[in-house]
Order: structure tokens, then C-alpha cells, then sequence
């Protein structure tokens, strides 16, 4: 099924069925698809509150996260569309600060479906349409609206006048689809930007800085750019923050990982750079503090896969994430060992992926896990071997798990939907 989609409530899986047949497999890019079945639908996407767009390989989830916690903490009524879902089909679509329930779900895929059966959208087309639709019919204050897959060409770039507009950390990921540069994929995923809207960024790599600023002068947009327009750092277990209108002091973020101060901080940046909605800086503040975000870098409770152990549970899916994330797990093991459980679709680097962690783990226990596109368990284990690392093919997460000694840090990663198994295992779904 597309996208692993799965559902306990009978209404939702059928609807899911539905749109497995009648969807293509694949990610396929364009807005011809979107923009017809928008239009059948009445136009929803015209009619949402305002919309915070953030793009980028790395950390836009994270970023999405703590926009949400800021606004919330302001008192505002938040919409938020993410992908994938981890444990739930209902994840991806949060209304006014709650998940969507199955009833609604159900009946919103159907709707949508019977719009589309002569344009065939593709699954997460037929999703975004679904979003929009419940969004439009929602009461709420903002919109967190994070890009599916590049930006200019992804289904939610359908939106024409949001308020701001981001791009997190840039990598090398989709390359089929996005190009085969950095510049090449800065590009694309500045491709949200919007005449006069906000285009807020992270300090990116000079080429793909400069292929942003081409398509921003281009399309008209107001250019934001960290280390240039405004300015953030760590200092004395504090986030420093500062642009044109003054500067903050904050908590650090309550997310894990040196890298969520620049997540935290472009946040910050596109909440000052609007002008939609007022959030006072006590509200950054909190937000810093009250922000969630499942699978990144995630201390997993105790519970049924993992135990009493200490163990933690990262999403990343690239080379540059695991390098971060090598770094992180690092530091939060304080010198103890470390075991990596390791996932990875087939069309993923998985050498790139495993490489960061020589020399910082104690072993590598590779598993496969529930999607059609999972590596097999013995060709990551090859791979892992070939990285320098000491490596085993193991048969399923709760066999990893067993072999792991008691007194090492366990750390679980590689794919956000073996995330998605470890959480459904372990009783932690998010809500």
C-alpha cells in the first residue's frame, strides 16, 4: 500500500484501499493534478487561515514542530500537515491542535476520492487534497504546512499568499526527483518562494545560497538569510536570537541534538518575519520548552520492545542526518556504548547513512522491517561492513533488541517507517 498506510477503523482502511487502486505507485511531481482536483473540490486550499510553508531535506519537521508549540503558546488555534505519519494515517492531518478522528478521516478520503477518479492523483496528492478540505472546514488561526518532496513542483505548493515561507538544512536526498546537486536541490525547494512573501533560511553551503537568492529575486520574494538578516547561537545553555527588530534570549529547545537550535531559531526567524499573527516573545519562549516532535531523537519510555533500557529512536534517512546524529547520540551516551539497530529503504544511501557512525559504535545490528521497499537485512549488514563497522543481520527489531547488552545505550534509526514500527511496538504512538 502506498506510503504504508494502515488503519484499525474499518471506514479509513477501506478508504485507504480505495486509493491505493486508484492512485499510481510512486511519487510523481507537478501541480496539473493538484490544481484539478483542488479545483473540483471548491478551491479549499483558498479558503485556510494563515499558511507558515516550510521546505528542506532536513529539520523542516522539526522546524514545523516548533512554529506550532510557539504559535500554541500564543494562544493560537493551530492547523499542522505533516508526512509521513509514523503509527497512524491520522498524524499527517492535525486540526486545531488535535488529530483528526477516524470518522472524519473516512469521510474526507471518500470525498476526495470520488473528485478524483479520472486524474488519478497520486497518494500524497490525494492526501494534501483531503488536508486542505478539513482544514477549509475548521475554525483556526494558522496553518503549519510542511512540503511533501522538494517544493516548487510538491502538492502543497498550491497555496499562492502565505504568510511566510522557510527553508531548513539542505542535503543530498530524492536526487531522481530534485537533481543531482545541492544547488540543484536548493532550487527546487525554493520554489515555494511567493512574490512579496517572507522567504526565511537557514545559512546554506555558497551555491545552493545562491541558487536560492536566483530563484527568490525571481519570484519576487523578501530574502531572509541566517548569519546575514538575522543571527542566532548557543551560548551558556541558552539560544541567542537576533535580526532587525531586537534580540532574545531563550531556553534552549526541549528537543534533543545541538542541530534543533538552528531548527528552533528558523522557527523563530519566520515567526518574526511575518505579519499575520502576533506572537510575543514569552510565547518563543514557551514554545522552546513545550515542543514535540516523535522519531527525532526520541527517548523512548519504557515499554514492551525496548524494556527498562536506555534507548532512543531517530527518523534520519540520509548521510547528512546520520552524520548529526552520530554526533548527538554521541554526547547523550556519556561515554557508554552504543548499539545501533539499523533500517533502510533500498533507495536510500545506505553507505552514506552508516558511514558517520565508525568509531562511535560498539555494534550494528541490521533488520528489516514492514515496507516494500525495505534492504534486506543481510545487504545493510554488507554494507555496514564495508563501512568499517561490526556488523550482524538480524531477523526482526524484537531479536535486536534481545541481543543488545543490558548496560549499552541503544539507538534505533535509518527510516521514519521503522520509527513508525518501533513505536507501535513499544506503546507510543503519537497523539
Amino acid at each position: 500500500m502506498a506510503d504504508g498506510a494502515r488503519s484499525d477503523h474499518p471506514g479509513v482502511q477501506a478508504e485507504l484501499d480505495r486509493l491505493a487502486r486508484l492512485s499510481p505507485g510512486g511519487d510523481r511531481l507537478g501541480l496539473e493534478r493538484i490544481s484539478e482536483l483542488l479545483a473540483g473540490l471548491g478551491h479549499p486550499e483558498r479558503q485556510l487561515p494563515p499558511v507558515f510553508h516550510v521546505a528542506g531535506t532536513n529539520g523542516k519537521g522539526s522546524t514545523c514542530a516548533f512554529l506550532r508549540a510557539a504559535l500554541e503558546a500564543s494562544g493560537a488555534r493551530v492547523h499542522v500537515f505533516t508526512s509521513p505519519h509514523l503509527v497512524r494515517f491520522n498524524e499527517r492531518i492535525r486540526l486545531a491542535g488535535r488529530l483528526i478522528d477516524d470518522e472524519a478521516l473516512g469521510a474526507l478520503l471518500g470525498e476526495v476520492l470520488d473528485a478524483s477518479a479520472d486524474i488519478a492523483p497520486s497518494f500524497f496528492e490525494a492526501t494534501a487534497a483531503a488536508a486542505f478540505l478539513a482544514f477549509a472546514r475548521t475554525p483556526a488561526d494558522a496553518l503549519v504546512l510542511e512540503v511533501g518532496m522538494g517544493g516548487s513542483l510538491d502538492a502543497t505548493n498550491v497555496i499562492e499568499r502565505p504568510a511566510v515561507t522557510g527553508i531548513a538544512a539542505l542535503g543530498l536526498d530524492h536526487q531522481q526527483w530534485l537533481g543531482e546537486s545541492l544547488a540543484a536541490i536548493a532550487g527546487e525547494k525554493a520554489g515555494i518562494a511567493k512574490g512579496g512573501v517572507p522567504l526565511v533560511t537557514l545559512a546554506h553551503p555558497s551555491d545552493a545560497a545562491a541558487q536560492v537568492r536566483k530563484v527568490a529575486k525571481a519570484k519576487g520574494a523578501r530574502l531572509f538569510v541566517q548569519g546575514a538578516d538575522w543571527h542566532s547561537h548557543v551560548d551558556r545553555a541558552r539560544l541567542h536570537y537576533g535580526d532587525a527588530e531586537g534580540s532574545l534570549d531563550l531556553p534552549l529547545p526541549a528537543l534533543p541534538g545541538p542541530h534543533q537550535a538552528d531548527n528552533a531559531a528558523l522557527a523563530v526567524a519566520m515567526l518574526r518575519h511575518q505579519q499575520a499573527l502576533v506572537v510575543p516573545s514569552g510565547s518563543l519562549a514557551r514554545g522552546m520548552t513545550l515542543v514535540r516532535w516523535p522519531a527525532r531523537l526520541q527517548k523512548l519510555r519504557p515499554g514492551p520492545l525496548i524494556g527498562t533500557r536506555d534507548a532512543w529512536l531517530d527518523g534520519g534517512h540520509n548521510a547528512q542526518a546520520a552524520a548529526v546524529l552520530a554526533a548527538s547520540i554521541s554526547d547523550l551516551a556519556e561515554g557508554r556504548p552504543i548499539h545501533l539497530i539499523v533500517g533502510a529503504l533500498r533507495t536510500k544511501d545506505a553507505a552514506g547513512l552508516l558511514a558517520p557512525f565508525q568509531g562511535r559504535v560498539a555494534g550494528v545490528h541490521a533488520i528489516s522491517f514492514d515496507h516494500p521497499l525495505a534492504m534486506s537485512a543481510a545487504d545493510l549488514a554488507r554494507i555496514a561492513a564495508e563501512q568499517g563497522l561490526a556488523a550482524r543481520a538480524v531477523p526482526s527489531l524484537q531479536a535486536a533488541t534481545a541481543i543488545v547488552p543490558p548496560e549499552a545505550v541503544l539507538l534505533i534509526a535509518g527510516s521514519l517507517y521503522l520509527a513508525g514500527e518501533v513505536l507501535a511496538l513499544n506503546d507510543e504512538a503519537p497523539d
